[in-house]
């Protein structure tokens, strides 16, 4: 098995809705603003359409459920949609702080849905991700597992 790169993807984010503590942990829901994403076979912008449905629990694990559209340069809509573990640092802050790639375990499993025949490939892969948190942003190192 081996990692293909796909394309590194930034979405800006809005500040976070606080749920609040319910009895799975603390809902947090960042809403997507907009942002990009580029790689050797895509690249285009993020729509501002999509949102992380973050759920932190009581050990500051968070598990991630998002969804996003992506609009490549060439004007296919790539729908993605990837659950997803970071182990957030201790902090009483919301707001997210500047991380590398590796200084937080941070990783996701995208999926890929489009009706584009030129894009059509990624309806049929498993891609995983590698994270990074910015202020008002993430950041993902995205791939495809092949043989």
């Amino acid at each position: 098995m081996k990692l293909t790169h796909l394309f590194d993807y930034h979405a800006d984010l809005k500040e976070p809705q606080a749920v609040g503590r319910a009895q799975f942990g603390t809902r947090m829901i960042y809403d997507v603003t907009g942002g990009t994403f580029e790689g050797p076979r895509a690249r285009g912008h993020v729509l501002p359409s999509g949102a992380d449905w973050l759920l932190i629990d009581d050990e500051g694990v968070g598990r991630l459920d998002v969804r996003a559209t992506f609009e490549t340069d060439d004007g296919a809509l790539i729908y993605m949609q990837y659950f997803g573990v970071v182990m957030l640092p201790s902090t009483d802050d919301e707001e997210l702080i500047e991380t590398q790639y590796g200084d937080l375990y941070f990783m996701t499993q995208p999926r890929f849905e489009t009706a584009d025949e030129r894009y059509a490939w990624l309806n049929g892969i498993v891609a995983v991700a590698q994270g990074r948190t910015l202020p008002g942003a993430v950041e993902y190192r995205v791939y495809a597992l092949e043989n």
